[in-house]
């Protein structure tokens, strides 16, 4: 399970449109490398954007569209992606750190949570994986909680490939 701003594209400033997704370097060869040794490879990922009127769903959408082109572009995929769309102070059950997303998607695809990992960048996506089952990496530097920190998605993928 991989959060995506942050961990699959930059977001040092917000992605509303599809033109401005960029994945960082290695993200798509990570992903594909996650595709190759059989492993499921979901997104959940909080776009509170749209519930504030900053996008549409369709522009959400399309900027989904994309990233799965740029990443098919490199032999890679993404086999689900669940997006919480509600304002951060909405309550809802799917925006991280509450695990809605990632148990939503379990159900949906079968898989173990205890065999299976959360990445993300922020504390909230650490949250939502404990909370789910998950074992925990944190991208980026700073305190955290995750079972594993590493510095990029490559990273990150090598330690799932190794455990």
């Amino acid at each position: 399970m991989l959060d995506r701003d942050g961990v699959i594209n930059d977001n040092q400033h917000p992605v509303n449109r599809p033109e401005e997704l960029t994945l960082f370097p290695g993200a798509a060869s990570a992903i594909a490398r996650l595709n190759q040794a059989g492993l499921l490879v979901c997104v959940a990922t909080n776009q509170g954007g749209v519930g504030l009127g900053y996008m549409t769903e369709e522009a959400l959408n399309a900027v989904h569209a994309r990233m799965r082109a740029l990443l098919a572009e490199s032999g890679a995929r993404i086999d689900a992606l669940q997006a919480c769309i509600h304002p951060p102070d909405a309550g809802c059950a799917c925006r991280k750190p509450q695990p809605g997303m990632l148990l939503a998607l379990q159900r949906e695809l079968g898989f173990s949570a205890a065999d299976s990992f959360m990445v993300g960048d922020r504390e909230t996506d650490v949250e939502a994986g404990m909370a789910a089952g998950m074992r925990t990496i944190r991208i980026g530097p700073g305190a955290t909680a995750a079972d594993f920190q590493a510095a990029d998605l490559p990273a990150a993928v090598a330690y799932i490939l190794r455990a």
